[in-house]
């Protein structure tokens, strides 16, 4: 699953996923947690970017409180979910990102397993989009609510040993695909796929990060490794 990611510089947004409105007012987030309101960017010739809630909300349900937290939605059979369906043939969206965390649990001589926080990213490249789907929730008050979901698929080797899912990265020319909601279903379902192992990189960092409590620049330092 990806349940923490960071959105370091949301200034360069606008410019490289090329949106004809400027983002709404977001500072630099470095450990961005479930429910938390972040850019997403929509289709709606030309792309435009929002601020939406992080926790799909289908746009039937009547008691959002009675749902469970829906932040991923897994690639395999996603066409097939309720949850789901609507959104992935015609409600796609990009979630700009420059990182996610994963965490790797290990046995500490039989005392409770420990989870130890490694940071993920793309080699050379500051900016790059999740594959998501969104939805609009209307609350009992009327209000309209944005949310939206990161479709997760199998891990690639860089992740394998630590977590068995990850967050589905699109390459950039694949990014207008997944936006367009004409085309065809099976064709968006393809570019589900690991991203390359060579494209990126990872290293340990602090446990700070586990609580979603904490920010700044720091959480991404990394910590040395054993040789």
């Amino acid at each position: 699953m990806c349940g923490r990611y960071t959105l370091s510089q949301p200034e360069l947004i606008p410019e490289r996923f090329e949106t004809a409105n400027e983002l709404p007012p977001y500072e630099a987030r470095y450990n961005i947690p479930p429910t938390s309101t972040n850019p997403i960017i929509l289709r709606r010739s030309p792309n435009t970017v929002h601020l939406a809630r992080w926790n799909l909300v289908p746009s039937w349900a009547k008691d959002a409180r009675k749902l469970p937290l829906m932040i991923n939605a897994r690639a395999e059979g996603i066409q097939d979910k309720p949850a789901f369906r609507k959104s992935i043939r015609s409600q796609r969206c990009l979630v700009p990102a420059d990182g996610f965390y994963e965490w790797k649990t290990l046995e500490r001589g039989g005392s409770k397993p420990e989870r130890f926080p490694w940071y993920f990213s793309l080699k050379g490249r500051p900016l790059f989009a999740f594959a998501g789907i969104y939805d609009v929730w209307r609350d009992p008050s009327g209000q309209e609510q944005l949310t939206y979901a990161i479709i997760t698929t199998r891990a690639n080797k860089t992740l394998e040993g630590i977590h068995e899912r990850m967050p589905v990265i699109l390459h950039p020319e694949d990014e207008a695909i997944w936006l367009d909601a004409s085309v065809p279903l099976e064709v968006a379902l393809q570019l589900l796929e690991p991203f390359p192992d060579d494209e990126m990189e990872a290293y340990p960092v602090s446990q700070a990060v586990n609580s979603n409590r904490t920010e700044g620049a720091d959480l991404i330092t990394p910590l040395p490794q054993a040789s």
